[in-house]
């Protein structure tokens, strides 16, 4: 392979050379501009031609090279930015001299699906739920034919079972969160509630604290609640939870480090090292809900905690398709440190609970296809827009509000004066049609800050400015509505 490449993405011209395989077109398109950035003909930063133009110089259709593209931003290889094309993304280089593949090898089977439950408002900022109809018809579709052309299931298949989509997800999870781990050390759960619950009975932490987020996801702690845990709060910073609040008396602690929910925080390295090795040192297990982990905008990604050293013996790690697609699946997987992978088996053949294998085999197939790449690709560039439009909007109506979470996940927190009632607020902007939750909702201590917890996931960039300024005018209307109560009192006073 030879080539070139000049310094403006109009001008770019990349002579490659496509591996003679039998490998889909837009592997083997992938593969080339990974060849060329292990020798060196591209390098991070670089622009990657013109969609059209590589394709007309290769002589294929336009369509395989942007799944092309689409694979290799998925992937970590390659960052899209509206208006600057596509470039070779920092570390590409060194990702490439090791091997890492750019794509998940074909294959097959399937998912399909449901649109995620959504209110009647005319505006509906919920957080935690994904835009289905970013999912490509065409890909879901045969998904799912591919898993109906199965045979039909005799039994559930238990905690040991659905072997297809565990090797999928093996592949998935080492090339987008760095987590070496061997399809028999995943277990495929109806949800992250039956992971919690499946890691109480198996450790036996019924009786027991559990260091948790404060603010924090509500299902989560009512699932450790439920199963017999001591729920803790900790209250979250700037960097998500702080290893220096831990106790010796806790025995769990559950985290979301990759985006804290629902403030949004990303934990920094070092604090995640930190956690690892004092949890180890404690015996105490980590909980790591990967929520919202997909998804970043313009910042680098980093290390999962179960990829951490010695992250295997003490981490439990929990994902879900609930972001990624669709809540509608009730599917997710649970890594469990290496000592509690029996244990944990035992226990959800103890309780039942089971994933559907059509759903199962059917998510394989959408993941050994190439389906959840190009998805995830496609779903970041989106989010990445509306996110721009909404926060943008934000602070042209309120420039003195701060927002945090910003830079990852699909929510936003606007932070409120600590004197406004984020209940009150939210209840206001649900009766002029935005529905949005206040922060007072995930809060077990008093201490929280006032906010209203904004998804924009299925928020249109056009409605993204009729949104902040409804929300906007009530913040400004309540601030007013307290400043004349506290002159009203302190008038009366006198």
């Amino acid at each position: 392979m030879v080539g070139g490449v000049a310094r403006t993405p109009r001008e770019t011209h990349l002579h490659l050379e496509l591996p003679d395989t039998a490998a889909p077109l837009r592997h083997r398109v992938a593969s080339a501009i990974v060849a060329a950035v292990r020798t060196g003909t591209l390098g991070p930063g670089d622009p990657l031609p013109a969609s059209r133009a590589l394709a007309r110089d290769l002589g294929i259709a336009r369509a395989a090279v942007v799944d092309a593209y689409d694979e290799l931003a998925a992937a970590g290889y390659a960052v899209a930015r509206p208006g600057s094309g596509t470039r070779v993304a920092a570390g590409a280089d060194a990702a490439a001299r090791a091997g890492l593949s750019p794509h998940v090898t074909a294959a097959h089977i399937s998912a399909a699906p449901a649109s995620p439950p959504h209110h009647d408002g005319a505006t509906d900022l919920s957080p935690g739920y994904p835009d289905t109809g970013l999912i490509s018809e065409r890909d879901w579709r045969q998904a799912w034919r591919t898993a109906a052309s199965l045979p039909i299931p005799h039994v559930s298949p238990g905690p040991a079972g659905h072997r297809q989509l565990r090797e999928a997800l093996s592949i998935h999870l080492r090339r987008t969160r760095g987590i070496a781990a061997d399809p028999d050390e995943i277990v495929i759960v109806p949800g992250v509630p039956s992971a919690l619950r499946a890691l109480v009975a198996a450790a036996d932490l019924a009786g027991r604290d559990a260091a948790f987020e404060d603010p924090g996801y509500g299902k989560a702690r009512r699932a450790l609640s439920s199963a017999g845990m001591r729920i803790r709060p900790v209250a979250v910073d700037r960097d998500g939870l702080d290893p220096e609040l831990l106790r010796t008396s806790d025995s769990t602690v559950y985290c979301t480090p990759a985006h804290q929910y629902p403030m949004g925080a990303r934990m920094p390295v070092a604090r995640r090292a930190a956690l690892v090795s004092a949890s180890v040192a404690a015996g105490r297990l980590v909980i790591e809900d990967d929520y919202d982990g997909e998804f970043r905008y313009g910042v680098s990604t980093l290390p999962a905690l179960r990829a951490i050293d010695r992250g295997r013996e003490c981490v439990a790690y929990v994902g879900t398709a609930s972001k990624i697609l669709s809540p509608a699946l009730r599917l997710a997987w649970l890594i469990p440190p290496v000592a509690l992978l029996e244990p944990v088996r035992h226990a959800l053949d103890s309780s039942g609970e089971s994933v559907c294998a059509i759903t199962a085999c059917a998510l394989a197939d959408f993941i050994e296809s190439g389906s959840l790449t190009r998805h995830l690709a496609r779903a970041a560039r989106t989010y990445a827009a509306r996110r721009h439009a909404f926060v943008d909007a934000l602070r042209r109506h309120l420039p003195d509000v701060e927002l945090t979470g910003v830079d990852a996940g699909l929510h936003v927190v606007v932070r409120l004066p600590d004197f406004l009632d984020d209940a009150v607020v939210a209840a206001e902007l649900g009766r002029r049609g935005v529905t949005v939750p206040g922060l007072s909702g995930y809060r077990t201590a008093a201490a929280v800050p006032s906010g209203l917890l904004c998804g924009y996931a299925r928020l249109p960039e056009t409605h993204a400015d009729a949104a902040a300024q409804t929300i906007a005018d009530v913040i400004r209307e309540r601030r007013a509505a307290v400043a004349d109560n506290s002159g009203s009192c302190t008038t009366t006073g006198s």
